[in-house]
């Protein structure tokens, strides 16, 4: 079975400020996030340091062909460096750039063109923590310019009718703009449904990055995750659906293949539902083609 994780980060040092609070690490994989100490990675990575080799290693473990790398305003604008996983590792990465929404000197669809000729295949914003309205001339004319590019939007949206509505009209007025749908479309909130419903546009899917962080209370295996799933696959069709792990936040809490493994052993869903939604869904929507076999390598503990 191919596997390809739709939404994970990388950084090399987490470095900002999100309002006037700041975030930048501590030692142990430990973080001040926003005046609170939290554990931003798990303890081993004790340098702060989230690269691509440490992932690739993971990956390669859990036997993960590919994965899709996002950005969030918390890790700090990464563009550079993954700009140079982007051309290190081009089969086993789909990096996504990020816009400077407070940058004057340039505007939006500008930094969009200086984005793609870095070699970024996609474009992530964290709208959740826009405070502005997706739809404002500024806003359009950046989603245009995506698709005059043909990149890939990955749009994580706030738990309110606001931005589902204003993301419909950015779908409609762009419908060649091919969009991946963040954290499962919150299935933990209010308008969960309304976001999933997205998909029904062609161009448009869902990817479960955090599903396991969501429903963390509950832990592995999950049994509430597999019901999202199953229950979006009923709404759009599980051929709109794609796995994603939220690498390496989540890892905090379970391991990197557990973060997938638990709809491998669901009931809930066929062989076939489970190929599409782990790898083939991804594979086709990123275009991803030469993908690594990855053989399994038996753990010490096993006999």
């Amino acid at each position: 079975m191919i596997i390809i994780d739709a939404h994970s980060h990388l950084w090399l040092r987490q470095d900002t400020s999100v309002d006037g609070k700041r975030i930048y690490p501590l030692p142990n994989g430990r973080a001040m996030f926003m005046g609170e100490e939290r554990q931003m990675l798990p303890p081993f990575l004790i340098d702060g340091v989230n690269s691509a080799e440490v992932f690739l290693s993971n990956m390669d473990y859990a036997q993960v062909s590919a994965a899709v790398v996002v950005q969030e305003v918390i890790d700090g604008n990464q563009n550079d460096y993954l700009t140079q996983v982007q051309h290190k590792y081009p089969n086993r990465f789909f990096c996504c750039g990020m816009v400077d929404f407070g940058k004057d000197e340039e505007n939006y669809s500008q930094q969009v063109d200086k984005i793609a000729a870095q070699g970024l295949k996609g474009i992530a914003i964290p709208g959740h923590r826009l405070r502005g309205s997706l739809t404002s001339p500024d806003m359009m004319e950046l989603f245009r310019q995506m698709e005059k590019n043909k990149m890939v939007l990955s749009m994580c949206l706030a738990d309110d009718s606001r931005q589902i509505s204003e993301m419909r009209e950015v779908i409609a007025e762009c419908p060649s703009l091919s969009v991946a749908v963040g954290h499962f479309g919150m299935p933990t909130g209010k308008h969960w449904k309304e976001q999933v419903m997205l998909a029904q546009a062609p161009r448009v899917y869902i990817e479960s990055g955090g599903i396991t962080w969501l429903y963390n209370s509950e832990f592995w295996p999950f049994p509430s995750a597999v019901r999202a799933i199953r229950e979006a696959a009923d709404l759009v069709g599980i051929e709109k659906l794609m796995w994603g792990s939220d690498y390496p936040r989540t890892i905090t809490a379970i391991t990197y293949k557990m973060s997938y493994d638990f709809v491998l052993r669901s009931d809930e869903l066929s062989q076939r539902e489970k190929e599409l939604f782990l790898g083939e869904n991804a594979r086709q929507f990123y275009h991803f083609e030469e993908l690594m076999e990855l053989p399994y390598i038996k753990n010490m503990s096993e006999d």
